[in-house]
């Protein structure tokens, strides 16, 4: 249960650093001017962040040829993950930090069901119900009140 509780919080502290990030990744796009040399630079600092925290892991590198042996289009996420970044710090300063973040959630909680409901990407099979679906309807309530008030 222990476990269960620090999963619970991290996963609450990762979710709460994001307006962080983008607030920050939006100042550093004004000084230059590009929305999109923040995300690179968001990127290329995380990068050198991980690098580093894998040679404090003493991460053995040799298993990296392993990789050849996923599928190309698991790559993908490298992309999907820029563009997030991308596309938060340009519509952060135009909707707002919030109606912008319930948004991505709602979008999140979406195509969540769907992974979910049909176990796509090996991910266990976890079917819609009303429940859940209520609870994304309860999302898009969010979305409404955040962008009218």
């Amino acid at each position: 249960m222990k476990t269960q509780l620090f999963f619970v919080i991290l996963a609450i502290v990762a979710g709460a650093v994001l307006p962080l990030q983008a607030g920050l990744n939006v100042q550093l796009g004004k000084s230059v001017h590009q929305p999109i040399f923040a995300a690179f630079a968001s990127f290329l600092i995380g990068t050198v962040g991980l690098l580093l925290y894998l040679f404090v892991l003493k991460f053995d590198f040799s298993t990296i040829a392993q990789t050849k042996t996923v599928s190309p289009v698991v790559w993908i996420a490298g992309i999907l993950g820029a563009f997030y970044v991308a596309a938060v710090i340009i519509l952060a300063p135009r909707l707002g930090v919030a109606l912008t973040f319930v948004l991505v959630v709602a979008g999140q909680m979406a195509v969540s069901l769907v992974v979910d409901h049909y176990g796509l990407l090996g991910l266990p099979v976890k079917q819609i119900n009303w429940q859940r679906l209520f609870g994304v309807l309860l999302l898009v309530a969010g979305v409404v009140l955040i962008r009218r008030f």
